[in-house]
């Protein structure tokens, strides 16, 4: 299913979670970059160093992820924006999962887990059949939560070259169908 590029409009896909802390899960909206850049320029830098090319995903959202038919999903409790994960075209049906942060005071409360469930669910939903992300091995809590949520790591024959240095952890998710995905009949004419 080809993406169209994105109209600056949020495809109105919201999941609210009835706990406690009134996490609310959404789509991109204008006005989310700044805490987008914020997000994810905090925990980079607390672990890392801005490379080029999150300095130009960062510095410009819209043209590198979303007029280019990728995502952004958004965790905020109370308005405020909490967490963030993109999800950028890499072909037709096929998606990096990328820029995932969760606000430092933030963390520990489940959030990055229901945002990632939600962002994969959001890719399904816009027919993707591939996620693909790279990570690194400084960051075991992440690992952890890809690994829960169905990613397997990709051997070094599957590995290519990334644009990020940190990134030795290399990782794709097979997404199959659900219930709400149209499937292609077999064409039994052959």
């Amino acid at each position: 299913m080809k993406t169209e590029p994105h109209s600056g409009a949020s495809h109105s896909s919201t999941q609210s979670c009835s706990s406690a802390d009134a996490l609310q899960l959404r789509t991109f909206r204008p006005g989310d970059e700044t805490a987008f850049r914020e997000l994810n320029v905090a925990w980079i830098t607390r672990h890392f160093r801005l490379e080029e090319a999150d300095l130009q995903i960062l510095g410009d959202p819209r043209t590198h992820i979303l007029d280019r038919g990728g995502e952004i999903c958004i965790a905020q409790i109370e308005g405020r924006i909490v967490g963030c994960c993109a999800l950028l075209p890499i072909a037709s049906g096929e998606f990096e999962v990328g820029k995932m942060a969760v606000a430092e005071e933030m963390r520990g409360r489940g959030i990055g887990r229901r945002m990632l469930l939600f962002t994969i669910a959001h890719a399904r939903k816009i027919g993707a059949h591939r996620l693909y992300l790279e990570s690194s091995s400084r960051l075991p809590s992440a690992l952890h939560i890809y690994e829960a949520a169905g990613f397997r790591h990709l051997s070094p024959a599957q590995r290519k070259p990334s644009k990020y240095d940190r990134a030795d952890v290399f990782m794709e998710l097979l997404l199959t169908p659900s219930a709400d995905t149209p499937v292609w009949p077999v064409d039994r004419y052959k």
